[in-house]
């Protein structure tokens, strides 16, 4: 077991971390906020929502995409402001959440698809996990125009694109798997399939790596673990407190950066600042995107 070093506190929940010209970036959920965190761990708010943000990414020319979870919108930063780049409220159910966005500048987001802290005080997580709705996962092309990826997903959340462009993996919460699909030209899906099962791990956040592995962030427990092909265990990284989202970065790509919080649900995480940044020295850099 590998243990992490926490490098920044004092957040709400962080989501959505991505390593762009040197620096971590990321959402802070209920500081409405995104931010940005350099090597010692001094952390800058780089930009003000009314909403929530999550998901980020950048689009080929450098400008900003941000989820905008509550208003189930994507913006996009034009000069110091933001306007919509699209609108899923059409394919979106309650609140839109992760996204990775590939080198073409196309988009792929997950939504919650019911409202989950209801339903977890409720039923419990092993409730959910047997019964749950499903919901879509969506595209956004450069023009902004949305498109259904691919229907029935059940909690679709961190995404990875590989270098090549030709695959997106998803972690599908409440399936308890990563969800492979190969990406035409045009940015349609298909081939769905199992690209690992994870055990009774909550697969949250995800990265990819140099080696073709992915790291898996588990909502339900303080680790991030190393994933093969097929679902093969290769490291276990035990963090503080549950982890949520994890990204590769640094100055060669062998740091990786795991976001932890006390709790997810909206009333714990609102409440106290319990959100850090952890890291630790990995052997494999990151790759693909985010």
């Amino acid at each position: 077991m590998v243990h992490t070093t926490v490098i920044a506190d004092g957040l709400y929940f962080g989501e959505g971390p991505r390593w762009h010209n040197g620096r971590l970036w990321f959402s802070d959920f209920y500081d409405h906020a995104v931010k940005s965190m350099d090597a010692a761990g001094q952390v800058t708010i780089e930009h003000r929502l009314d909403d929530q943000p999550s998901g980020l990414g950048w689009l080929p020319d450098g400008r900003l995409l941000v989820v905008s979870m509550r208003a189930l919108k994507v913006l996009r930063q034009e000069g110091d402001g933001f306007v919509v780049h699209a609108d899923l409220s059409g394919l979106a159910r309650h609140l839109c959440n992760d996204m990775v966005v590939d080198g073409a500048g196309r988009a792929w987001v997950g939504n919650f698809g019911f409202d989950l802290d209801t339903e977890m005080e409720r039923r419990g997580p092993e409730s959910l996990i047997a019964d749950h709705p499903v919901t879509n996962l969506a595209r956004i092309d450069p023009d902004g125009s949305v498109h259904l990826a691919s229907p029935g997903m059940h909690f679709p959340n961190g995404s990875v694109v590989t270098p090549d462009g030709k695959t997106l993996v998803v972690a599908e919460t409440l399936a308890l798997c990563l969800t492979a699909f190969d990406i035409g030209a045009d940015g349609e899906l298909a081939n769905r399939r199992t690209w690992a099962e994870v055990g009774m791990r909550a697969p949250d956040g995800i990265c990819l790596n140099a080696d073709g592995n992915i790291w898996v962030a588990n909502a339900l427990a303080p680790e991030c673990v190393l994933f093969a092909p097929g679902g093969e265990v290769l490291q276990v990284v035990e963090t503080s407190q549950n982890c949520f989202a994890c990204m590769l970065g640094g100055g060669d790509g062998r740091d990786l950066f795991l976001v932890t919080a006390q709790a997810s649900d909206h009333a714990t995480a609102a409440a106290d600042r319990t959100g850090k940044i952890e890291t630790v020295r990995v052997d494999s850099p990151g790759a693909g995107w985010p």
